[in-house]
């Protein structure tokens, strides 16, 4: 039975329609259960699947069959057990007729919640102890999941960095990304070739607990990253090829670029408060230092806007190292 955590994650508005699509055999499925407000997974003999294969779809008709065809294909040479579980979020379209006539695992979802929301969802679903998130748009090769997956278990996270921008208005998108990366490389202090690739694989059991901070849109993949990163948990990435998706896209330029600035602020004063308040501290005692000197020199006396740029140094190194403290006993 899942636990109260898991129960409010299963859907923030309503209840969770969970459709299992089988090969016929002898053993039985999961099976999904309402009861009033709660969601209670009933486990049978089916053996867990070692991969799973989630898929967040919005409207995807026209994608998201090639794309489970293209997984079928990657996963039939390897000797991984995997199931694909396409999360559909109140599609206007055929999406959901088109999946359900591949035989995979699919959850429909009663009302729109956004990307990240199809995403726990997908997660809190899962039965394999590694999942693998890749678009339903057809952007990402299928053929590269084998690459993600050889690198467990040494590594908790395995990111495939894109080696091109194919999204719609790229002169926006491109010097914006650049720059929202070099912060977030700075604020987590390493090197992230591809913040936002939707092609990622990780263990569940680790992602599980920080199902709390992702957020329901676009910037849950950031933050899928980020919470590895703050966390010392052992991430790489790999070269994958990009393609232009099929169908139209639902990134809207200007408030999911904003929300991906957000989202990397709100991550690091969540795990690592320190890379923000101190260097703030820092430049506050030193402005305040000259702005002392230059007051003195001029009028032979420190003027009362510098004890305030000085107190506010102080009181900004102290937030952070309280902040700091919180993070630590958390984590404890």
């Amino acid at each position: 039975m899942t636990s109260d955590a898991e129960n409010n994650f299963m859907d923030d508005r309503a209840f969770v329609i969970i459709q299992h699509h089988f090969e016929i055999s002898g053993a039985a499925a999961d099976s999904w259960v309402n009861q009033g407000h709660r969601i209670v997974r009933e486990r049978t003999f089916m053996k867990e699947p070692q991969v799973s294969i989630v898929l967040p779809a919005y409207n995807e008709e026209a994608a998201v069959g090639a794309v489970i065809d293209n997984i079928h294909r990657a996963m039939k040479n390897t000797h991984y057990s995997y199931e694909i579980l396409v999360v559909d979020d109140h599609s206007s379209d055929g999406t959901v007729e088109v999946v359900r006539s591949k035989n995979v695992q699919l959850v429909e979802r009663p009302e729109r919640g956004g990307s990240g929301a199809s995403r726990r969802t997908g997660i809190l679903c899962a039965r394999g102890e590694i999942i693998v998130m890749m678009d339903a748009d057809g952007s990402y090769e299928a053929s590269d999941i084998p690459k993600l997956l050889e690198h467990f278990p040494r590594y908790d996270q395995v990111n495939g960095a894109r080696t091109s921008e194919q999204g719609s208005l790229k002169f926006l998108r491109a010097p914006a990304k650049w720059l929202i990366r070099k912060l977030a490389c700075y604020l987590a202090d390493t090197d992230i070739p591809d913040l936002n690739t939707g092609f990622k694989a990780f263990k569940k059991d680790i992602m599980k607990k920080y199902l709390w901070v992702l957020p329901d849109g676009f910037s849950c993949v950031t933050t899928m990253t980020l919470a590895f990163l703050t966390n010392g948990y052992a991430v790489k990435y790999i070269p994958t090829a990009y393609h232009p998706r099929i169908g139209k896209s639902k990134f809207h330029p200007v408030k999911d670029t904003l929300s991906y600035l957000n989202t990397i602020i709100r991550m690091i004063m969540y795990f690592k408060p320190m890379r923000i308040f101190m260097p703030l501290a820092g430049f506050l005692f030193l402005f305040a230092c000259v702005k002392s000197v230059t007051s003195f020199w001029w009028t032979q006396t420190l003027q009362e806007s510098d004890i305030i740029i000085f107190m506010t140094a102080i009181m900004m190194a102290s937030l952070g190292l309280m902040a700091d403290l919180i993070v630590a006993y958390h984590r404890s």
